[in-house]
Order: structure tokens, then C-alpha cells, then sequence
């Protein structure tokens, strides 16, 4: 996980507390942490909550783990990498040393046109922002309606709405993709643009 913030520190826990998923290395804009076995994930969180600047470097509650610098931690062995930090982390220089077997945008465009073509050609998928980082605008969406309606949810609703909505909108860009032959950006963007054109048909507002 590259970035610790807001979207980084939620889909660790999430990750973690939900799916079982084990949380080995981290960083933030001082550094990072390593530890193969798993790093201290609600030590960890309450330190960040609780110290001003949310700086891993001077972390030392897990003895286990390593100090590691940002463009280590995006070249480790790993099933998953999730860069939510900021834009352009993968590049062209170290897409060839990337080990992740799937990647997961959760910052606005982390990943450059040619670092992502180098991945695309060693075969490391890439989950884009546009879909993976849509839960806040959708939310967003939610607080819209509810405030129309003066209705008003509770957390697990939601919860609930959002994981519909984004369910749907993954497997529908998955299928394209895969009927497509297509990368998951390049289907996200083609069902987008197809969804803004039957839109604008159907309004009338070009004959």
C-alpha cells in the first residue's frame, strides 16, 4: 500500500478485517515499512490517527519490520500493490521491476501511458482509478439523494447500496474487456463514453 491516508488506511482495514488479507508493506511521503509476515495493521492505524503528519518514518511499535523507501515498496514481491498516494508513481523506469501480480489505482492516475503499457505487455492487470476509486463520488451521489429526499441512511445502508453499484460496475467492465479483448482502463473508458452518447441520443439534443 503506497500512500496512508484516507483511501490507503481504509482499504487496508477493510482488506484486512473483511477478506482476510494481509497487510505487508506500507509508505507515506517519509518512507516505508516492510515485513513479509504481515505488519501490525491496528497499531499501525492508531499511530497514524494519533500523530500529526501521519509519518511512518518514526514508527517503531513493530521491531519486525524494515525501513523501506517508496520506490522499494512499489518493486516488491506481492499479490497486490494498491498505489493511493499521488499521480505518476509507476513510470516507465521501474514498470520492469514491478512484481505485483495485480494492480489497483486508488490514487488518481498513478500510473503513466508508458508504464502501463509495459505492464500491459508483461501481462499485470491493472484495476484503473476511474473504476477502482469511484466509491466517494458514488457516495457523493448517495448524499445527493438522500438530501432530496430527506431521507437519510444508515452506515450499513450505505455500505450496501455502494457494494451493489460498484459490483455492477466492475462486472460490466469486466465482461467488455473480456469480450473485447480489451484492458480494464480501455473498457472503462469505452462503456463511459458509449453510456454519454445513448444519453444524448436519447435526450434529442443533437439531431
Amino acid at each position: 500500500m503506497q500512500g496512508f491516508g484516507k483511501v490507503g488506511s481504509s482499504v487496508a482495514n477493510i482488506l484486512a478485517q473483511e477478506y482476510g488479507c494481509k497487510l505487508v508493506a506500507v509508505s507515506d511521503v517519509s518512507g516505508g515499512l516492510y515485513n513479509p509476515c504481515g505488519l501490525d495493521l491496528p497499531t499501525l492505524t492508531e499511530y497514524a490517527r494519533h500523530n500529526p503528519g501521519l509519518l511512518l518514518s518514526e514508527y517503531s511499535a513493530d521491531c519486525q519490520a524494515d525501513l523501506i523507501t517508496n520506490a522499494e515498496l512499489l518493486t516488491l514481491d506481492v499479490d497486490v500493490l494498491i498505489p493511493a498516494a499521488i499521480e505518476n508513481q509507476l513510470t516507465a523506469t521501474n514498470a520492469p521491476q514491478i512484481r505485483a501480480r495485480l494492480i489497483v489505482e486508488g490514487a488518481n492516475g498513478p500510473t503513466t501511458f508508458e508504464a502501463e503499457a509495459i505492464l500491459q505487455e508483461r501481462g499485470i492487470p491493472i484495476v484503473p482509478d476511474i473504476l477502482a476509486n469511484a466509491g466517494g463520488v458514488i457516495c457523493s451521489y448517495f448524499e445527493w439523494v438522500q438530501g432530496r429526499q430527506w431521507f437519510f441512511w444508515d452506515v450499513a445502508e450505505v455500505r450496501s447500496q455502494l457494494a451493489k453499484m460498484m459490483g455492477r460496475a466492475f462486472s460490466e467492465v469486466w465482461s467488455l474487456a473480456r469480450e473485447r479483448n480489451l484492458d480494464l482502463r480501455t473498457a472503462a473508458y469505452r462503456l463511459a463514453v458509449r453510456r454519454v452518447a445513448e444519453a444524448i441520443q436519447q435526450r434529442g439534443l443533437f439531431p
